[in-house]
């Protein structure tokens, strides 16, 4: 059989999202992602329905407010890209880069609805969830990431058209391709005219900010929870 048998792209109506479309503020782009899909190898396909506005230096919860490092490097880089990181030691989450070049901005893919290659994503999530239902599959960014198979090697991995952008140096450094196996569709299914919005999940600082946007009523939305509160040094 061969090997590459089944990683062929699906096909959905609709086109991928020029660079300018995400050349704009992520209060902006949040919103305005929802709706859109996210495809990705194996034929996968997912409806965003949540998404995270994170607003770079003036953004207390943003992994860019104290600066630029070797972890977020790609929110300082052109938008359009991938930024993927590593968090809790266990997990991958996935945003997409906005604003202009050196502003580090970005948006959460916090939850999708699954809509083509579900058997894929139950495979590839089946080590840590055998029993997830169909509404699991993308709920949440860690459990996303799973199902498209989306890791480090995709951090700085071109998800636009046009304006052919340099990949930022930690891509080229990963060997990313030009889609890096994610993208994505505007298949003219408009986000909503009012979408719900509140705090962002498990922070604290930035918790009160109503940067978290997701399609209303939609069974696919993560489970909201606050950032645990430390608990003050014991003394002698």
């Amino acid at each position: 059989m061969d090997a590459t048998a089944g990683r062929r792209e699906v096909t959905w109506p609709g086109c991928r999202l020029p660079r300018t479309w995400y050349r704009r503020d992520a209060l902006e782009v949040a919103p305005a992602l929802l709706n859109k899909v996210l495809m990705g190898t194996n034929g996968r396909a997912a409806r965003i329905v949540e998404v995270e506005a994170y607003r770079g230096t003036d953004d207390p919860g943003s992994h860019a407010y104290r600066g630029r490092t070797a972890r977020n490097a790609t929110m300082w880089g052109p938008p359009g890209h991938l930024y993927v990181y590593f968090t809790y030691g266990m997990h991958w989450c996935a945003n997409i880069v906005c604003g202009t070049d050196g502003d580090p901005q970005a948006v959460l893919l916090r939850a999708g609805e699954p809509l083509a290659g579900t058997a894929v994503m139950f495979a590839a999530r089946q080590a840590r969830s055998p029993n997830a239902r169909r509404q699991e599959l993308c709920r949440g960014p860690a459990r996303m990431c799973q199902a498209f198979g989306i890791g480090g090697d995709h951090d700085g991995a071109d998800v636009a058209i046009g304006e052919s952008s340099a990949a930022p140096p930690t891509a080229r450094e990963r060997g990313c391709s030009a889609t890096g196996g994610a993208w994505i569709v505007d298949d003219q299914t408009p986000p909503p005219a009012a979408p719900a919005r509140g705090p962002r999940v498990g922070l604290r600082a930035g918790a009160d900010l109503p940067w978290r946007y997701w399609v209303p009523d939609s069974p696919d939305i993560s489970t909201y929870r606050r950032a645990s509160r430390r608990r003050p040094p014991t003394t002698a």
